[in-house]
């Protein structure tokens, strides 16, 4: 039988008290989270007060334009644009069109598949299971689920009539299992395709990636000649035909930070313009000096305090927030100095650990600050966490290091400068020992699809 005593245990645990955790959240939050959260906070505590809005300009408090400042719509190339005889000089009807052209959705991939099927001049039986298919169609056009899955058996006589039907519309070459059927697909439906590209596509697919175009010559006993009048044909194909209607709308970003070279001295500009400044209510705090020691008084003086004080430490945390990022983008600039100067090729190998050391603070807290937050820089946008990038060591005695995002952005000039033609990933290898940096084949594949650059056979 189980005794049961009374055991004393001493251990150690973190307790996060509510100060702590709304630190950490602001610590965390960009400026778009940032600016919501203040929102919030302003409608809750009615101690916490704006003294200043960030400036914003609506469109009829814009300035108006003299005679030579520049029409940006009416000198563009856009065929489209037309003064017709609506138009209003004050820009009423004009801005109100603006507005409308502006937040319409752009038509997907299957808005645009169901609009065909349901001109075609075929059942209704036929029609259903068409939308069935279009609808489990991906962003680049290819099935999610095997259609024998999701097809009600009483109509799976009808699946192949209604694979034929979607795959002719357009785009041409959808409502297949992946980019190698597209393919197969798009070139039956041509009808100026060459002798043999079928034949290739359909049975020497995987000699045509390597580029073992002598050995495809051969098997199908013709010329190499023949051979590179398929491919060239294959490459007027469009392996992914479901991305010219990609629904993916832009994602904007708004830099926190800023990072100018002025007189040969870095300086960095925290963008505050998004960020109200906030205060305690000159109100709140006459009631909290005027209240007095009364019974009914002293509730409201509890209400008082306790709304002053929530509001100087959300403050606090907000002004907190803004000097460790400026401390952590500081200390970015000291260790990347060469990619500020010369480019993201001059990245240089850096961890959380070299960052925390250097200003003070925990891995974790500079994990937080650099999280979702951006740079600008005189070579584009960056997230904070680009910045961190592991090392790859380098032959020969002067032990030199070169970071994982900057022999990527070498690999993407090489490319470039080659033209990409036949420039396969051993070649690149190769051209990349010759730098001083030793890389796999198989890494320098795996670097080439994170820059999202196709295979040499694609390119």
């Amino acid at each position: 039988m189980l005794s049961q005593k009374p055991v004393l245990v001493q251990d150690q645990r973190l307790q996060m008290n509510t100060q702590l955790l709304q630190g950490i959240q602001i610590m965390a939050m960009p400026l778009q989270e940032l600016r919501i959260r203040i929102q919030e906070e302003l409608e809750k505590n009615p101690a916490l007060e704006v003294f200043e809005e960030p400036q914003s300009y609506s469109l009829d408090e814009r300035p108006k334009k003299n005679s030579e400042e520049y029409e940006y719509f009416e000198d563009s190339s856009d065929p489209g644009f037309t003064r017709g005889p609506g138009y209003d000089e004050e820009g009423g009807d004009a801005k109100r069109r603006f507005m409308e052209g502006a937040l319409s959705r752009p038509e997907s991939l299957q808005d645009h598949l169901l609009w065909q099927v349901r001109l075609q001049p075929v059942s209704p039986a036929v029609v259903e299971v068409c939308e069935l298919l279009i609808r489990n169609l991906d962003e680049n056009g290819f099935h999610r689920e095997n259609p024998q899955t999701f097809v009600p058996e009483s109509k799976r006589r009808l699946l192949k009539e209604s694979i034929q039907l979607v795959r002719k519309l357009d785009p041409i070459g959808v409502c297949t299992a992946d980019y190698r059927e597209s393919l197969i697909v798009q070139a039956a439906a041509r009808p100026d395709i060459p002798d043999h590209a079928l034949v290739i596509l359909q049975n020497h697919f995987e000699a045509l990636e390597r580029g073992k175009y002598r050995e495809i010559a051969k098997d199908l006993k013709i010329h190499e000649e023949e051979v590179a009048q398929a491919l060239a044909f294959i490459k007027t194909l469009t392996p992914f035909p479901g991305r010219l209607y990609s629904g993916e709308a832009p994602r904007y970003v708004i830099p926190d930070l800023m990072v100018k070279l002025k007189d040969g001295q870095f300086v960095i500009i925290l963008n505050d313009e998004e960020i109200p400044v906030l205060g305690v209510d000159p109100f709140f705090a006459g009631i909290h000096d005027s209240c007095g020691r009364a019974r009914d008084t002293r509730e409201l003086r509890k209400f008082v305090n306790t709304n002053i004080q929530e509001a100087r430490l959300f403050i606090k945390c907000i002004h907190q927030r803004n000097q460790t990022l400026l401390k952590v983008a500081r200390a970015i600039v000291e260790f990347q100095r060469e990619f500020f100067i010369r480019g993201p090729k001059f990245i240089k190998p850096l961890t959380l650990k070299d960052i925390a050391a250097e200003i003070g603070v925990h891995e974790t807290t500079v994990s937080r600050t650099t999280t979702a937050k951006y740079m600008q820089t005189e070579w584009g946008i960056f997230e904070l966490k680009y910045f961190f990038s592991n090392s790859i060591s380098g032959p020969g005695s002067s032990g030199s290091r070169f970071s994982k995002e900057g022999v990527k952005q070498i690999v993407k000039e090489i490319i470039e400068k080659e033209g990409g033609k036949g420039l396969s990933d051993q070649k690149i290898s190769n051209l990349l020992s010759e730098r001083g940096i030793s890389l796999a084949r198989r890494t320098v594949t795996k670097y080439r699809k994170e820059l999202d650059i196709s295979s040499s056979y694609e390119r």
